[in-house]
């Protein structure tokens, strides 16, 4: 059989076709191109403050949040921590990774013991590549702020008021740091992310400098009685007086900040410096971490941290163990192991959370989601995805980072369907001899 030459076209046609190629694609709602093509970018691929938490622009800039965003380093130290390598038997992995990859994963690790049984990654993740953390910080923070405890400068019941002077007229002046743990602090300020017209977005957000207003970015510490995140706790934020504090659990990123707030005020160095010290030079880090800064520079406590998966995963792996990592004691077992320690306030202060009803969670305790007790099954979670999940029965800790359109992830499919394999998994291998 004879081939058939191929059609030549003029160039004017090719051109014209080219075109009406493009139209089309534009009306059919084609994918827009991928974020940073080109040296410089194309203006339609450009990331920029605006958009960095839009797909596809998050893909780029979840990864690389330094550019957007501001940022101080927290240094690794010490000797390479080592993983094992480990087999999952009788288990599809593929089917695992659809799920993952199906619902904007970047990258998904799964630990058992000391060894790494699975490791994938996806939109141009790799294991070299820090990735934002968002509110999985605020775990972090805790953690850290177990070891403050022990120095007996500061106790469960003060008010942070008695630690920041400052705080004395704010709405957490009444509460107490448990409160501010559990986020049952009672104050007016609503966590909102998506709408331009709230206070999140209008002061909020620009203090921490982690979301785009018109001019924000520009504003001068004379231009403004709100600057930085410090500002915010102490002039802007009132107390709910239709709530008591301890009453109703109320998600608030705020409550983070002040925390970050007294570990700074106590320590004496800024939360960079004593989380560094603390924790991220015991962990046998790969890679250097590095932590978003508000206006005012000042590290941010409620999401700032970035860091790669494995580096995130050995995180996991030393509130798995008790606070240990390579033999050493890290984080006081004792503040690890109360948050497992459920009262039934924090369960009764979920369940009448309507916006988490759908969720499994049963509690929020110490800046941690409870999935369920008795296993030791629980959560660090951030929006757009990001994930480190412990079950103590199986001796597991997975981790994910993600840039799923929707921030939320309460009643969130995207976000629900990996949790879900999570936590499917974590039942196949607490079943298997370890």
């Amino acid at each position: 059989m004879s081939k058939i030459p191929p059609t030549r076209l003029k160039p004017g046609v090719a051109r014209y076709l080219v075109l009406l190629v493009t139209l089309l694609a534009a009306e059919l709602g084609a994918a827009p191109e991928a974020p940073m093509q080109g040296v410089p970018p194309t203006r339609e691929s450009q990331a920029t403050l605006e958009n960095y938490r839009e797909r596809p622009f998050s893909e780029w800039t979840f990864r690389n949040a330094g550019a957007p965003l501001h940022a101080v380093m927290i240094p690794r130290e010490g000797q390479i921590h080592q993983f094992e390598e480990g087999v999952i038997p009788a288990w599809d992995s593929a089917a695992f990774d659809r799920v993952f990859a199906d619902n904007y994963a970047d990258g998904v690790i799964v630990i058992r013991g000391n060894s790494i049984l699975h490791e994938r990654y996806f939109n141009g993740l790799s294991r070299h590549n820090q990735h934002i953390w968002f509110s999985m910080t605020k775990s972090l923070v805790s953690a850290a702020f177990g070891n403050l405890l022990l120095t007996g400068e500061i106790d469960l019941e003060d008010s942070p008021g008695d630690v920041i002077p400052e705080l004395a007229a704010s709405g957490f002046a009444r509460t107490r740091v448990q409160d501010v743990l559990d986020h049952v602090t009672a104050i007016d300020f609503k966590e909102n992310y998506t709408d331009p017209k709230s206070d999140f977005f209008r002061y909020y957000a620009p203090a921490l400098s982690m979301g785009w207003m018109p001019g924000a970015a520009d504003v001068k510490p004379d231009d403004s009685d709100i600057y930085g995140v410090h500002d915010f706790l102490v002039k802007f934020v009132k107390p709910d007086t239709q709530l008591r504090p301890g009453d109703a659990f109320d998600y608030n990123s705020s409550n983070a900040d002040v925390l970050g707030w007294m570990i700074a005020r106590i320590s004496g160095m800024p939360l960079n410096e004593y989380l560094q010290q603390t924790i991220w030079s015991k962990l046998g880090a790969e890679h250097d971490a590095y932590m978003v800064v508000d206006r005012a520079y000042m590290p941010v406590a409620t999401g700032g941290m970035n860091t790669t998966l494995r580096d995130a995963a050995k995180f996991g792996m030393m509130v798995r163990d008790g606070g240990q990592f390579n033999g050493e004691q890290v984080i006081p077992a004792i503040w690890l192991k109360q948050t497992l320690r459920l009262n039934r306030r924090l369960v009764n202060n979920m369940s009448a959370n309507r916006k988490y009803r759908k969720d499994p969670w049963i509690a929020y305790h110490n800046m941690w989601w409870v999935l369920n007790a008795n296993p030791g099954e629980y959560a660090a979670v951030g929006i757009h995805g990001q994930v480190i999940y412990i079950n103590l029965k199986a001796n597991t800790v997975m981790a994910w980072f993600s840039s799923q359109p929707t921030a939320s992830a309460a009643n969130n499919p995207t976000f629900h369907a990996k949790l879900n394999a999570a936590r499917d998994l974590a039942k196949q291998l607490a079943a298997q001899s370890p």
